[in-house]
């Protein structure tokens, strides 16, 4: 039996988006566009919340973290696109490779499991809103905040080990934007059985128990909300919920594709990527801004000076 020969990869090759010579500029553009209004927008919603205190409590203190999560989210994969775009520069270190497949499973399994959690916030904010404060205390806050981002760095790390300690000595091309583990894991010259396994089992059963889980929390909200008699009390909790249900789909929609379907065509695995890493985090502010008057009388006070109505 011959020796296989292992080369040693010290770096990457990503191919970009499929499908797009010749529209290197105008996607350029576009994407910095995005990308820069995701960040004024979280930074704005994290400046708001922080400066006006009526606004320091749990639900608030979710969305912070949700900011966090959309301005690092969008940060691991588009600045390199934007310089593969612009420049040309399609080469990442095997270090810059890891990075980007640690903190998108990081940060997508967390946003998974605040997104859970921010379900729960609201399920005792309407269901049980005379102890909501007793049992949404800043101790238990803290503790569910602190156990998601501490619980994904595990997930994150197992993943991420799991797919460098894997032979590479095929091509070190990956045809995708970024480091994935799929698109990573098709170079190895080694079984990904594990890898897959261990994946599928991380990606797709957590995220659909999560889902359950908001969705049982919200069967409670509706039969709380249609049993209220007063008609402003069901449209204010008709209201903070919608904002969370929304965010939530354009969440798990595209990752319920992409993580349970990993034979799908390449360009549609890329363009419901795209709308997940550039789109949502970008969405995510307005939606909430939008129908919140509360986080809108903030940002009016940050803005203008304005103080917002009691």
């Amino acid at each position: 039996m011959g020796q296989v020969n292992h080369t040693v990869v010290t770096h990457f090759i990503l191919l970009g988006i499929p499908n797009t010579d010749g529209l290197q500029t105008i996607l350029f553009f576009t994407f910095l566009a995005f990308y820069l209004c995701t960040l004024v927008g979280n930074l704005l919603i994290l400046s708001a919340i922080f400066g006006d205190p009526r606004l320091h409590t749990p639900m608030y203190f979710f969305l912070c973290n949700l900011a966090v999560l959309d301005l690092a989210f969008s940060s691991v994969s588009i600045p390199k696109l934007l310089a593969i775009l612009w420049e040309k520069n399609r080469i990442i270190s095997l270090g810059g490779c890891m990075a980007q497949v640690f903190f998108f499973h990081l940060m997508g399994s967390t946003e998974t499991l605040l997104y859970t959690v921010m379900a729960y916030d609201r399920y005792v904010a309407i269901c049980h809103p005379l102890r909501y404060l007793l049992i949404m205390n800043w101790r238990v806050c803290t503790l569910l905040a602190a156990g998601s981002w501490i619980s994904s760095s595990f997930h994150a790390t197992i993943l991420t080990s799991l797919t460098f300690t894997l032979p590479y000595c095929k091509s070190n091309v990956v045809d995708y934007f970024f480091c994935d583990i799929f698109p990573v894991a098709k170079l190895a010259c080694a079984d990904t059985y594990v890898l897959q396994t261990v994946t599928f089992t991380n990606t797709s059963m957590v995220p659909v128990t999560c889902f359950l889980l908001i969705l049982a929390s919200y069967v409670r909200i509706v039969y709380s909300i249609v049993k209220m008699n007063s008609a402003e009390g069901r449209r204010k909790a008709a209201s903070t919920c919608t904002s969370h249900l929304v965010v939530v789909t354009l969440f798990f929609g595209p990752s319920a594709l992409i993580y349970t379907q990993p034979q799908l065509n390449m360009v549609i695995v890329t363009a419901v990527e795209l709308f997940g890493s550039v789109v949502t985090p970008m969405l995510n502010p307005a939606i909430y801004t939008l129908r919140n008057k509360e986080v809108k009388a903030a940002l009016r006070k940050l803005t203008w000076g304005q103080t917002p109505a009691h």
